[in-house]
This record gives structure tokens, C-alpha cells and sequence, in this order.
């Protein structure tokens, strides 16, 4: 007979997810932004505005879905 597991993430988790997917959107958007305007301080501002802001939905986000059970079906195996 399989028992439900509970899982969770702990937020150190979510954090460092949103870190490193936000270094990648990070380098995605310089290029695109760089490419459209061709100016350092537009790029850089736009940037650093743009993914503070998303980084901090997103851990949100990942935070809420955590609580979320729907979906995350554990089986325990039996020896």
C-alpha cells in the first residue's frame, strides 16, 4: 500500500531558483534591450528595475505554489 508524502521546499530553495533564473533573463534581456537602443544607461536601468521587481513576484509565486498540494503525488516505496 503507498502512503502520501508531504514534500516541501525550503524557501533557501525557491531563493536560489530565482537567482539563477533570473541571471539568465538577466543576460537575455541586456542583449535585446542593448539591441533595440544601442545605450548603456538605458540597458542598465531598464535591467536592474525589471528583474528586482520579477525576482521578488517570483519568489512569491514559488512560495504560494509550494503550499499547493494539487499535483505533487510522492510514493513511498516499501522495502
Amino acid at each position: 500500500m503507498s502512503q502520501l508524502m508531504k514534500f516541501y521546499e525550503i524557501a533557501k530553495r525557491s531563493i536560489l531558483k530565482a537567482i539563477t533564473f533570473r541571471l539568465v533573463i538577466l543576460i537575455a534581456d541586456s542583449l535585446i534591450i542593448f539591441f533595440l537602443t544601442h545605450r548603456y544607461d538605458v540597458t542598465i536601468a531598464v535591467v536592474l528595475i525589471s528583474n528586482f521587481s520579477s525576482t521578488i513576484l517570483y519568489v512569491a509565486h514559488e512560495r504560494v505554489w509550494n503550499k499547493i498540494h494539487w499535483g505533487k503525488n510522492i510514493e513511498k516505496k516499501s522495502a
